[in-house]
């Protein structure tokens, strides 16, 4: 019965060392990878959302470094908001609860689609 014991544990172990192989990294070199590299070193374009809200404009900025607008975009935006009594007895300084906020100003936002 030891004998049988002793067998079935070296088979096992045996089992589990000849199932566990170094792995090897076999990486098949591309052919002319270096070549297409240096043929092409900036495939990869750069794209970025900005957007300018009430007024302010600062593209000029982008488009003097070498950005392009892909696309312009222009959304109602509001700007300022003010607050105003609910009734003509609130005291807003005294009583909070009767205070309304309301848009004030009224702007645009542009938003630009940029890509270098």
């Amino acid at each position: 019965m030891k004998k049988i014991k002793y067998f079935s544990q070296i088979l096992l172990i045996a089992i589990f060392l000849s199932s566990c192989k170094t792995s090897i990294n076999k990486e098949t070199p591309l052919f002319n990878s270096e070549d297409k590299m240096n043929e092409h070193p900036n495939l990869e374009k750069k794209r970025m959302e900005i957007k300018f809200s009430c007024g302010e404009d600062g593209i000029s900025e982008y488009l003097d470094d070498g950005w392009i607008i892909l696309e312009e975009d222009y959304q109602e935006k509001i700007c300022t908001w003010k607050s105003v009594p609910a009734t003509k007895d609130c005291d807003m300084e005294k009583d909070k609860g009767c205070k309304i906020t309301k848009p004030d100003k009224i702007g645009e936002e542009k938003i630009y689609l940029l890509e270098r």
